[in-house]
């Protein structure tokens, strides 16, 4: 063959088509003839060492397989918790059934899963960050009330996931949006209340509006949640303006408990005048009733006197004579002289009121 005659000048020495090697020798390793190895050489050669195959032989290929298998089956095997559910996908579009806790198949790289938790979700608003540095507050918790004052709402969202396929495909960061509904839901039900009733007087009926905006906010992006409670943990001035709030509070617990005192008093007071007064009227109904009576007792009585004058006229008038004066002189102080042998009458001063109190006197005695 052409190649074969590698010796230069028609083979007459061995050192290549420009003749002899440098140095006299031939320019590498020789054959037993004498020659340097050809391309047919070389290319023989290495056909006898592909003859004997992979290094390892088919137990390399066996594993590689098996190791393929492996790794398929590692990813098309999956658990769902008690607390998840999943959504398989294929070729990227959600299957209608989910797949409940447990151990389940899918056929990798076309099917995946997606997983949602059924447990119930608290998202908080206006408390401090997830970092717990405490000057760090979360601002979206400042909302202006009806009555033009700023207020710090904290409270808290629980919701849990009723749909996993709208969940998860529909809204692209869900539970953001929950926060976002929740926080708007607040500010409009507290931009239309004054500031007492997000503090003490009507939290529950805050709570309760809020839940229903927030609920159809998200029902009407298909988020696929439902809302379970609205708790407002604390509603308060801002820390700026905290003593100043106190200071009113204090006046105003200063002045319902003033107040009350003097509901007090002015329920003493009228009740002890309510007492007086129904006492007064049972003394007049009494004393009405009694002089009625002796009213009548007297009538009465001069009818019956009235009847005896009829019959009798001059007993009936030196009675009444008699009873008349017995009445006159009943009450008056009286002192009787009796003209004795020698006397002819009373002196011309006799001290009769010490006669009297002498008399009065022995008498006691």
């Amino acid at each position: 063959m052409p190649w074969e005659n590698n010796g230069g000048g028609g083979g007459r020495n061995n050192g290549g088509p420009w003749g002899q090697a440098p140095g006299g020798g031939g320019g590498g390793p020789r054959r037993p003839g004498g020659n340097t190895p050809n391309l047919e050489d070389i290319l023989n050669r290495g056909r006898d060492q592909f003859r004997g195959g992979v290094p390892g032989g088919r137990w390399a290929i066996v594993g590689g397989i098996v190791a393929l298998l492996a790794f398929w089956g590692i990813n098309s095997v999956y658990t769902i918790n008690p607390q998840e559910v999943g959504v398989e996908l294929r070729f990227g579009a959600p299957k209608p059934e989910l797949s409940g806790p447990g151990l389940h198949f899918l056929f990798w790289p076309v099917e995946t899963v997606e997983r949602a938790t059924t447990t119930v979700n608290q998202t908080q608003i206006g408390a401090a960050n997830a970092s717990g540095n405490a000057r760090a507050v979360a601002r979206d918790g400042l909302m202006l009330s009806g009555d033009q004052n700023i207020v710090n709402v904290q409270f808290s969202v629980f919701w849990a996931i009723n749909d996993p396929v709208a969940y998860l495909f529909n809204v692209r960061d869900p539970e953001s949006m929950v926060r976002y509904a929740a926080e708007s839901a607040m500010r409009e039900v507290v931009g239309r209340r004054p500031a007492q009733d997000i503090y003490s007087d009507d939290r529950s009926g805050i709570a309760a509006e809020v839940q229903r905006i927030t609920l159809a906010t998200l029902e009407s992006y298909g988020l696929g949640v439902s809302v379970n409670q609205i708790l407002i943990e604390n509603a308060g001035p801002p820390s700026e303006v905290i003593d100043a709030f106190n200071e009113v509070q204090r006046a105003r617990q200063d002045e319902t408990r003033l107040q009350e005192e003097a509901r007090s008093y002015a329920n003493t007071l009228l009740g002890d005048a309510r007492g007086r007064a129904a006492a007064q009227r049972e003394d007049a109904a009494a004393y009405t009733n009694r002089v009625v009576q002796e009213a009548t007792g007297e009538a009465e009585r001069f009818n019956a006197v009235y009847a005896e004058y009829v019959n009798s006229p001059e007993v009936t008038r030196k009675r009444l004579y008699l009873e008349t004066m017995e009445e006159v002189l009943g009450g008056s102080e009286k002192v009787l002289i009796e003209n004795g042998a020698g006397g002819s009458g009373v002196v011309p001063y006799l001290p009769l009121p010490e006669l009297r109190s002498r008399s009065t006197t022995s008498t006691g005695n």
